[in-house]
Protein backbone atom coordinates (compact mmCIF):
# COMPACT_ATOMS: atom_id res chain seq x y z
CA UNK A 1 0.00 0.00 0.00
CA UNK A 2 1.49 3.55 -1.30
CA UNK A 3 2.07 6.31 1.07
CA UNK A 4 -1.48 8.23 -0.38
CA UNK A 5 -3.72 4.87 -0.23
CA UNK A 6 -2.44 4.63 3.50
CA UNK A 7 -3.15 8.36 4.24
CA UNK A 8 -6.57 8.34 3.14
CA UNK A 9 -7.56 5.11 4.68
CA UNK A 10 -6.04 6.80 8.00
CA UNK A 11 -7.95 9.94 7.17
CA UNK A 12 -11.31 7.87 6.30
CA UNK A 13 -11.46 6.01 9.66
CA UNK A 14 -10.77 9.05 11.65
CA UNK A 15 -13.96 10.95 10.02
CA UNK A 16 -16.40 8.21 10.75
CA UNK A 17 -15.36 9.13 14.26
CA UNK A 18 -15.78 12.82 14.16
CA UNK A 19 -18.39 12.87 11.86
CA UNK A 20 -22.35 11.05 12.42
CA UNK A 21 -23.53 8.03 9.87
CA UNK A 22 -24.72 9.31 6.52
CA UNK A 23 -23.58 13.09 7.21
CA UNK A 24 -24.45 14.49 4.01
CA UNK A 25 -21.65 17.50 4.67
CA UNK A 26 -19.16 15.04 5.19
CA UNK A 27 -19.82 13.65 1.63
CA UNK A 28 -20.42 16.62 -0.41
CA UNK A 29 -16.82 17.36 1.08
CA UNK A 30 -15.46 14.18 -0.21
CA UNK A 31 -16.29 14.94 -3.58
CA UNK A 32 -14.40 17.90 -4.14
CA UNK A 33 -11.20 17.37 -1.27
CA UNK A 34 -9.16 14.20 -0.24
CA UNK A 35 -10.26 12.62 2.68
CA UNK A 36 -6.59 13.47 4.01
CA UNK A 37 -7.34 16.82 3.33
CA UNK A 38 -10.24 17.23 5.05
CA UNK A 39 -8.82 15.85 8.19
CA UNK A 40 -5.78 17.97 7.73
CA UNK A 41 -8.63 21.16 8.18
CA UNK A 42 -9.95 19.92 10.75
CA UNK A 43 -6.98 18.87 13.14
CA UNK A 44 -4.56 21.62 12.44
CA UNK A 45 -2.19 19.22 11.04
CA UNK A 46 -1.49 17.22 7.82
CA UNK A 47 -0.41 13.36 7.84
CA UNK A 48 3.47 13.89 8.57
CA UNK A 49 2.62 15.70 11.46
CA UNK A 50 3.24 19.15 10.26
CA UNK A 51 1.04 22.34 11.52
CA UNK A 52 -1.51 23.89 8.43
CA UNK A 53 -3.01 26.94 8.17
CA UNK A 54 -6.65 26.93 7.96
CA UNK A 55 -7.98 27.90 4.96
CA UNK A 56 -10.92 30.00 3.54
CA UNK A 57 -14.06 27.56 3.65
CA UNK A 58 -16.50 28.64 0.86
CA UNK A 59 -18.98 26.07 1.90
CA UNK A 60 -20.97 27.69 4.92
CA UNK A 61 -22.30 23.98 5.81
CA UNK A 62 -18.71 22.80 5.75
CA UNK A 63 -17.67 26.18 7.83
CA UNK A 64 -20.13 25.23 10.55
CA UNK A 65 -19.36 21.39 10.33
CA UNK A 66 -15.33 21.96 10.92
CA UNK A 67 -15.91 23.18 14.56
CA UNK A 68 -18.37 20.56 15.30
CA UNK A 69 -15.70 17.69 14.58
CA UNK A 70 -12.93 19.45 16.12
CA UNK A 71 -14.89 19.22 19.16
CA UNK A 72 -14.59 14.60 18.81
CA UNK A 73 -11.06 14.85 18.13
CA UNK A 74 -10.57 12.95 21.30
CA UNK A 75 -12.61 10.72 20.44
CA UNK A 76 -10.17 9.36 17.75
CA UNK A 77 -8.62 5.79 18.56
CA UNK A 78 -4.75 5.20 18.97
CA UNK A 79 -3.12 3.25 16.69
CA UNK A 80 -3.04 0.07 19.44
CA UNK A 81 -6.27 0.19 19.76
CA UNK A 82 -7.01 -0.27 15.59
CA UNK A 83 -4.50 -2.68 15.78
CA UNK A 84 -6.46 -4.74 18.63
CA UNK A 85 -10.10 -4.49 16.33
CA UNK A 86 -8.11 -5.76 13.32
CA UNK A 87 -6.58 -8.73 15.15
CA UNK A 88 -10.72 -9.61 16.42
CA UNK A 89 -11.29 -10.17 12.82
CA UNK A 90 -12.46 -6.56 11.47
CA UNK A 91 -11.38 -4.94 8.58
CA UNK A 92 -11.77 -1.81 7.00
CA UNK A 93 -13.36 -1.24 3.55
CA UNK A 94 -13.34 2.44 1.84
CA UNK A 95 -14.34 3.12 -1.72
CA UNK A 96 -11.96 2.27 -4.39
CA UNK A 97 -11.06 -1.46 -2.75
CA UNK A 98 -12.02 -4.38 -4.41
CA UNK A 99 -14.55 -5.17 -1.46
CA UNK A 100 -16.16 -1.64 -2.35
CA UNK A 101 -19.49 -2.46 -3.71
CA UNK A 102 -19.83 0.13 -6.16
CA UNK A 103 -23.85 0.13 -5.79
CA UNK A 104 -23.26 2.75 -2.66
CA UNK A 105 -22.54 5.29 -4.89
CA UNK A 106 -25.80 5.88 -5.57
CA UNK A 107 -26.46 7.38 -1.99
CA UNK A 108 -24.42 9.97 -3.46
CA UNK A 109 -23.43 12.44 -0.88
CA UNK A 110 -25.39 10.03 1.56
CA UNK A 111 -22.36 7.12 0.28
CA UNK A 112 -20.74 5.72 3.65
CA UNK A 113 -17.48 7.31 4.40
CA UNK A 114 -15.69 3.54 5.49
CA UNK A 115 -17.79 0.44 6.13
CA UNK A 116 -16.24 -1.79 9.05
CA UNK A 117 -16.58 -5.33 8.24
CA UNK A 118 -16.36 -9.27 9.81
CA UNK A 119 -16.59 -12.40 8.39
CA UNK A 120 -15.16 -14.90 5.69
CA UNK A 121 -17.64 -13.57 2.64
CA UNK A 122 -16.62 -11.29 0.19
CA UNK A 123 -19.03 -7.95 1.14
CA UNK A 124 -18.75 -7.01 -3.34
CA UNK A 125 -19.52 -10.46 -4.38
CA UNK A 126 -21.94 -11.35 -2.19
CA UNK A 127 -23.82 -8.23 -2.90
CA UNK A 128 -24.04 -8.81 -6.54
CA UNK A 129 -26.81 -11.01 -6.48
CA UNK A 130 -28.97 -9.89 -3.37
CA UNK A 131 -32.44 -9.50 -1.89
CA UNK A 132 -32.76 -7.69 1.64
CA UNK A 133 -35.48 -9.16 3.58
CA UNK A 134 -36.83 -6.64 6.52
CA UNK A 135 -39.81 -6.18 8.51
CA UNK A 136 -40.93 -5.65 12.04
CA UNK A 137 -38.88 -6.55 15.20
CA UNK A 138 -42.26 -7.38 16.59
CA UNK A 139 -42.83 -9.69 14.12
CA UNK A 140 -45.81 -12.34 14.73
CA UNK A 141 -45.46 -16.36 14.34
CA UNK A 142 -46.89 -15.87 10.58
CA UNK A 143 -44.10 -13.17 9.86
CA UNK A 144 -41.23 -15.21 11.23
CA UNK A 145 -42.62 -18.13 9.05
CA UNK A 146 -42.72 -16.47 6.60
CA UNK A 147 -39.47 -14.70 6.60
CA UNK A 148 -37.26 -18.19 7.38
CA UNK A 149 -39.20 -20.05 4.72
CA UNK A 150 -38.47 -17.01 1.77
CA UNK A 151 -35.15 -16.90 2.93
CA UNK A 152 -34.12 -20.19 2.69
CA UNK A 153 -35.90 -20.13 -0.62
CA UNK A 154 -33.42 -17.46 -1.96
CA UNK A 155 -30.76 -18.99 -0.02
CA UNK A 156 -31.30 -22.31 -1.70
CA UNK A 157 -31.13 -20.78 -5.22
CA UNK A 158 -27.97 -18.82 -4.91
CA UNK A 159 -29.15 -15.35 -3.83
CA UNK A 160 -27.59 -13.82 -0.82
CA UNK A 161 -29.86 -12.53 2.02
CA UNK A 162 -29.80 -9.11 3.55
CA UNK A 163 -30.91 -7.63 6.43
CA UNK A 164 -30.52 -5.95 9.84
CA UNK A 165 -29.85 -8.15 12.65
CA UNK A 166 -32.06 -7.08 14.55
CA UNK A 167 -34.74 -8.88 16.01
CA UNK A 168 -38.10 -10.74 14.73
CA UNK A 169 -38.19 -10.48 10.91
CA UNK A 170 -34.75 -9.42 10.18
CA UNK A 171 -33.95 -12.52 12.61
CA UNK A 172 -35.59 -14.86 11.00
CA UNK A 173 -34.33 -13.95 7.29
CA UNK A 174 -30.55 -14.51 8.48
CA UNK A 175 -31.26 -18.05 10.10
CA UNK A 176 -33.08 -19.10 7.36
CA UNK A 177 -30.55 -18.31 5.36
CA UNK A 178 -27.72 -19.96 7.55
CA UNK A 179 -30.04 -22.96 7.57
CA UNK A 180 -30.45 -23.17 3.95
CA UNK A 181 -26.12 -22.73 3.80
CA UNK A 182 -26.41 -19.76 2.32
CA UNK A 183 -24.53 -16.23 2.34
CA UNK A 184 -26.19 -13.66 4.76
CA UNK A 185 -25.33 -10.06 5.30
CA UNK A 186 -26.19 -8.17 8.49
CA UNK A 187 -25.91 -4.06 7.91
CA UNK A 188 -25.72 -3.29 11.84
CA UNK A 189 -27.14 -0.04 13.56
CA UNK A 190 -24.00 0.17 15.77
CA UNK A 191 -20.78 -0.74 16.10
CA UNK A 192 -19.77 -4.53 15.00
CA UNK A 193 -17.66 -4.69 18.40
CA UNK A 194 -20.60 -3.42 20.51
CA UNK A 195 -22.88 -6.07 18.81
CA UNK A 196 -26.51 -4.35 19.29
CA UNK A 197 -28.63 -6.33 20.26
CA UNK A 198 -26.92 -8.19 22.70
CA UNK A 199 -28.97 -11.03 22.83
CA UNK A 200 -27.67 -12.08 18.86
CA UNK A 201 -24.32 -12.93 19.62
CA UNK A 202 -24.24 -16.13 18.76
CA UNK A 203 -26.32 -15.51 15.06
CA UNK A 204 -24.03 -12.39 14.65
CA UNK A 205 -20.78 -15.45 15.09
CA UNK A 206 -22.72 -17.89 12.84
CA UNK A 207 -23.63 -14.88 10.12
CA UNK A 208 -19.67 -13.73 10.54
CA UNK A 209 -18.51 -17.33 9.83
CA UNK A 210 -20.99 -18.06 6.94
CA UNK A 211 -21.23 -14.48 5.54
CA UNK A 212 -20.37 -10.82 6.66
CA UNK A 213 -21.02 -8.18 9.05
CA UNK A 214 -21.24 -4.95 8.30
CA UNK A 215 -21.24 -1.64 9.80
CA UNK A 216 -20.37 2.23 8.98
CA UNK A 217 -19.91 3.36 12.77
CA UNK A 218 -16.80 2.65 14.83
CA UNK A 219 -16.67 -0.38 16.24
CA UNK A 220 -17.47 0.19 19.95
CA UNK A 221 -19.79 2.83 19.32
CA UNK A 222 -23.54 2.10 20.28
CA UNK A 223 -26.62 2.81 18.24
CA UNK A 224 -29.24 5.77 18.07
CA UNK A 225 -32.49 5.81 17.55
CA UNK A 226 -32.06 7.90 14.34
CA UNK A 227 -29.02 5.36 13.26
CA UNK A 228 -31.48 2.80 13.18
CA UNK A 229 -32.94 4.38 10.21
CA UNK A 230 -30.29 6.09 8.51
CA UNK A 231 -28.83 2.63 8.87
CA UNK A 232 -31.39 1.70 6.35
CA UNK A 233 -30.29 3.22 2.88
CA UNK A 234 -27.59 0.88 3.29
CA UNK A 235 -29.66 -2.10 3.27
CA UNK A 236 -31.38 -0.62 0.33
CA UNK A 237 -28.27 0.18 -1.89
CA UNK A 238 -26.87 -3.28 -1.14
CA UNK A 239 -29.40 -5.66 -2.59
CA UNK A 240 -31.00 -5.58 -5.78
CA UNK A 241 -34.69 -5.29 -4.49
CA UNK A 242 -36.05 -5.32 -0.97
CA UNK A 243 -39.23 -7.33 0.01
CA UNK A 244 -41.05 -6.03 3.34
CA UNK A 245 -42.09 -9.38 4.79
CA UNK A 246 -43.97 -7.67 8.09
CA UNK A 247 -44.16 -3.73 9.15
CA UNK A 248 -46.72 -1.80 10.66
CA UNK A 249 -47.57 1.46 9.62
CA UNK A 250 -45.06 3.38 11.34
CA UNK A 251 -42.11 0.40 11.29
CA UNK A 252 -38.86 1.22 10.00
CA UNK A 253 -38.89 -1.80 7.32
CA UNK A 254 -40.95 0.79 5.97
CA UNK A 255 -38.46 3.48 5.52
CA UNK A 256 -35.62 0.62 3.75
CA UNK A 257 -38.77 0.52 0.80
CA UNK A 258 -38.77 4.04 0.32
CA UNK A 259 -34.98 4.29 0.46
CA UNK A 260 -35.53 1.36 -1.89
CA UNK A 261 -37.81 3.18 -4.41
CA UNK A 262 -35.39 5.94 -4.17
CA UNK A 263 -32.77 4.41 -5.52
CA UNK A 264 -34.71 2.57 -8.23
CA UNK A 265 -35.00 -0.71 -7.01
CA UNK A 266 -37.60 -3.32 -6.57
CA UNK A 267 -39.79 -2.89 -3.46
CA UNK A 268 -41.95 -6.25 -3.01
CA UNK A 269 -44.61 -6.83 0.52
CA UNK A 270 -46.09 -10.18 1.60
CA UNK A 271 -49.79 -9.21 2.08
CA UNK A 272 -50.57 -10.59 5.64
CA UNK A 273 -54.17 -10.93 7.74
CA UNK A 274 -56.61 -8.02 7.26
CA UNK A 275 -57.23 -8.30 11.00
CA UNK A 276 -53.39 -7.62 12.11
CA UNK A 277 -51.73 -4.46 12.85
CA UNK A 278 -48.38 -5.79 11.95
CA UNK A 279 -49.39 -6.28 8.66
CA UNK A 280 -50.84 -2.79 8.00
CA UNK A 281 -47.66 -1.63 6.75
CA UNK A 282 -47.50 -4.08 3.80
CA UNK A 283 -50.70 -3.69 2.53
CA UNK A 284 -50.37 0.36 2.64
CA UNK A 285 -47.08 -0.22 0.94
CA UNK A 286 -48.65 -1.99 -1.63
CA UNK A 287 -51.20 0.20 -1.79
CA UNK A 288 -49.20 3.30 -2.11
CA UNK A 289 -46.59 2.30 -4.59
CA UNK A 290 -48.83 1.89 -6.93
CA UNK A 291 -48.48 4.61 -10.13
CA UNK A 292 -51.55 6.55 -9.34
CA UNK A 293 -50.18 7.51 -6.12
CA UNK A 294 -49.95 10.82 -6.65
CA UNK A 295 -53.15 12.94 -5.86
CA UNK A 296 -52.68 15.18 -8.77
CA UNK A 297 -52.67 11.77 -11.19
CA UNK A 298 -56.47 11.97 -10.68
CA UNK A 299 -56.97 15.28 -12.08
CA UNK A 300 -54.21 16.07 -14.65
CA UNK A 301 -54.31 15.59 -18.34
CA UNK A 302 -52.71 12.19 -20.34
CA UNK A 303 -49.35 14.25 -20.80
CA UNK A 304 -48.06 12.36 -17.69
CA UNK A 305 -44.64 11.48 -15.57
CA UNK A 306 -45.22 7.65 -16.55
CA UNK A 307 -42.24 5.44 -15.07
CA UNK A 308 -43.32 2.28 -16.89
CA UNK A 309 -40.19 1.09 -18.99
CA UNK A 310 -40.37 1.78 -22.77
CA UNK A 311 -40.76 -1.62 -25.10
CA UNK A 312 -39.26 -1.48 -28.14
CA UNK A 313 -38.73 -4.81 -29.83
CA UNK A 314 -39.33 -6.32 -26.63
CA UNK A 315 -37.03 -5.57 -24.73
CA UNK A 316 -37.69 -2.34 -21.56
CA UNK A 317 -35.30 0.16 -23.51
CA UNK A 318 -35.77 3.03 -20.37
CA UNK A 319 -38.11 4.80 -18.38
CA UNK A 320 -40.30 7.60 -19.81
CA UNK A 321 -41.09 10.31 -17.77
CA UNK A 322 -43.69 12.88 -17.77
CA UNK A 323 -45.12 15.61 -15.38
CA UNK A 324 -48.38 14.07 -15.16
CA UNK A 325 -50.78 10.97 -16.15
CA UNK A 326 -54.29 10.38 -16.39
CA UNK A 327 -55.49 6.88 -14.29
CA UNK A 328 -56.28 5.22 -17.76
CA UNK A 329 -52.98 5.28 -18.92
CA UNK A 330 -51.11 4.87 -15.74
CA UNK A 331 -53.83 2.04 -15.11
CA UNK A 332 -52.65 0.17 -18.92
CA UNK A 333 -49.08 0.53 -17.98
CA UNK A 334 -49.36 -0.74 -14.35
CA UNK A 335 -50.90 -3.49 -16.10
CA UNK A 336 -48.68 -4.21 -18.85
CA UNK A 337 -45.31 -3.27 -17.06
CA UNK A 338 -46.06 -4.40 -13.83
CA UNK A 339 -45.22 -0.86 -12.17
CA UNK A 340 -46.05 -0.45 -8.23
CA UNK A 341 -44.85 -2.39 -5.59
CA UNK A 342 -45.17 -5.96 -6.10
CA UNK A 343 -46.62 -8.97 -4.05
CA UNK A 344 -44.74 -12.16 -2.63
CA UNK A 345 -47.08 -15.09 -2.25
CA UNK A 346 -45.76 -18.27 -1.74
CA UNK A 347 -46.98 -21.10 -4.54
CA UNK A 348 -48.04 -24.37 -4.36
CA UNK A 349 -45.87 -27.12 -2.19
CA UNK A 350 -44.67 -30.70 -4.38
CA UNK A 351 -43.35 -32.77 -1.53
CA UNK A 352 -41.18 -31.22 0.91
CA UNK A 353 -40.28 -28.05 -1.57
CA UNK A 354 -41.85 -24.92 -1.48
CA UNK A 355 -41.27 -21.89 -3.84
CA UNK A 356 -42.41 -18.36 -3.51
CA UNK A 357 -44.21 -16.79 -6.45
CA UNK A 358 -42.93 -12.79 -6.82
CA UNK A 359 -46.31 -11.21 -8.31
CA UNK A 360 -46.54 -7.94 -9.17
CA UNK A 361 -49.84 -6.54 -8.72
CA UNK A 362 -53.20 -7.56 -10.20
CA UNK A 363 -51.61 -8.79 -13.29
CA UNK A 364 -51.56 -12.15 -12.67
CA UNK A 365 -47.56 -12.68 -13.74
CA UNK A 366 -45.07 -14.49 -12.02
CA UNK A 367 -42.25 -15.98 -11.84
CA UNK A 368 -40.33 -17.80 -9.36
CA UNK A 369 -37.76 -16.36 -6.68
CA UNK A 370 -35.14 -18.92 -7.93
CA UNK A 371 -35.54 -17.43 -11.56
CA UNK A 372 -34.83 -13.60 -10.61
CA UNK A 373 -31.20 -13.08 -11.50
CA UNK A 374 -28.99 -10.38 -10.60
CA UNK A 375 -30.42 -8.16 -13.74
CA UNK A 376 -33.54 -8.55 -13.03
CA UNK A 377 -33.18 -7.11 -9.11
CA UNK A 378 -31.42 -4.61 -10.96
CA UNK A 379 -34.70 -3.55 -13.04
CA UNK A 380 -34.92 -5.72 -15.88
CA UNK A 381 -38.14 -7.64 -15.94
CA UNK A 382 -38.65 -11.34 -17.20
CA UNK A 383 -40.00 -11.44 -20.49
Amino acid sequence: MTGELAAERHARVALSFLAQPGDPVLGAALRTRTAADLLASVSGVDSDGQAVLSDQVPDPALARALPRWRDRLGELPSVARLAAWQQCGLRVIIPGDAEWPSQLDDLGNARPVVLWARGTADLRFACLNSVSIVGSRAATGYGSHVAIEMAATLADSGVAVISGGAYGIDAGAHRGALAASGVTVAVLAGGLEFGYPRGHGELFAAIAAHGVLVSECPPDRGPTRPGFLVRNRIIAALSRGTVVVEAALRSGALNSARHARELCRPVMAVPGPVTSEQSAGCHELIRTMAPCASPAAATSPSTSRCRAPVRQKGRAMGLRQHETCSIRHRWRCWRRYHCGAAVARPASRSGQESTWTLRSGASGRSRSAGSWSAANWAGERPG
